[in-house]
């Protein structure tokens, strides 16, 4: 069925397709029509940063920004699931058009620039969903927000997403807001995971639970950088990383309609670049914590050339998009082939 509706999708404008299906899978969570898209996933419980995932395949963020299809997801099979990025005010994003298919390729370009309804609206839809499983949510900072003031959006956001989270994700690698990136690097990244850290544990206190950081990171980095990424995650006691956020990279779809648009490439063209991160990242963190991979998983081998290269657990968005939901399958019953 999902191949059905997707034909028709592709013959619309990217964007009109994700907002119309945002809308329907809203509407349909949690009600008796969520069996046009629910199914029945095998368990393969993965334990990590203290929580227990019913398999280690997760919906990465971008995809329900603003929490809004939570059970429609989790109708799906995921053994995780991540919303967002979310920021402190609403923000509108980059001017249209900002989606852009290359089905050739299996990929995406976006360049949505953390389009959201903020993070007081996503609290209200994570309050108001029936999902009991690992919610993920992830924060960024406002566009209009200057660098140097950056890490005050990411604790306005961490003290509003805290209760309600199994974990939180830091993400300092979209493309799409102009100077993000830069919070990657030096003493950058130490000022803001220190005062994140910092914060954590005093929410911790007043919470009386633990929520593990997470830290979403770009594919491209050469290994030096991607080293000074690992030390700085571990001297600052992070608890995870996601390797990766989308590309600027070009080289293997330049050739193609809209192949040379701004934005974040992500998709098959991306999976390889980071795979190496992700193996790179096992080398310098030293088993100090876990790495969630993502970026190009399109099927079960796909899935697990990023865990045979240190990924303790996987996310899917593009691929998700050209496969529907039986990816999700796919991948967790072929984990179970090779257990």
């Amino acid at each position: 069925m999902y191949q059905l509706i997707r034909s028709f999708l592709f013959t619309q404008d990217a964007e009109w397709s994700h907002d119309v299906t945002i809308k329907s899978l809203k509407k349909t969570g949690g009600t008796p029509l969520e069996f046009l898209y629910s199914q029945n996933i095998p368990d393969a419980p993965v334990e990590l940063f203290g929580l227990k995932f019913k398999n280690p395949v997760g919906l990465a963020a971008g995809l329900d920004k603003n929490g809004e299809c939570i059970d429609a997801f989790a109708a799906m099979g995921f053994g995780f699931i991540e919303v967002g990025t979310v920021t402190p005010k609403p923000q509108a994003g980059n001017d249209k058009p900002r989606i852009f298919r290359l089905p050739n390729a299996q990929a995406i370009i976006n360049r949505m620039g953390f389009n959201n309804k903020g993070v007081d609206y996503l609290v209200e839809q994570v309050k108001n969903s029936k999902y009991d499983g690992i919610l993920g949510i992830n924060i960024g900072k406002n566009k209009d927000t200057p660098n140097e003031e950056g890490k005050n959006d990411y604790l306005i956001c961490l003290n509003k997403v805290y209760q309600y989270a199994s974990y939180v994700t830091v993400n300092i690698s979209s493309p799409n807001t102009p100077g993000l990136r830069s919070l990657q690097y030096g003493e950058a990244l130490d000022d803001l995971l220190g005062a994140i850290k910092t914060r954590q544990l005093e929410l911790a206190e007043e919470h009386g639970k633990y929520v593990p950081i997470l830290v979403k990171i770009a594919p491209d980095m050469d290994e030096t950088e991607v080293e000074q990424v690992a030390e700085s995650l571990i001297s600052n006691k992070i608890d995870g990383v996601i390797a990766t956020n989308t590309t600027l990279e070009r080289e293997k779809v330049k050739h193609l309609t809209h192949g040379e648009e701004a934005g974040g490439l992500s998709g098959v063209p991306v999976r390889a670049q980071s795979t190496k991160v992700i193996k790179l990242l096992k080398q310098h963190l030293d088993g100090k914590m876990p790495i969630v991979g993502v970026g190009g998983i399109n099927s079960s081998e796909s899935a697990n050339e990023k865990l045979s290269s240190g990924a303790d657990l996987v996310q899917v968005y593009t691929g998700f998009i050209y496969r529907g939901p039986e990816l999700v399958k796919e991948i967790v019953s072929g984990l179970e082939t090779q257990a």
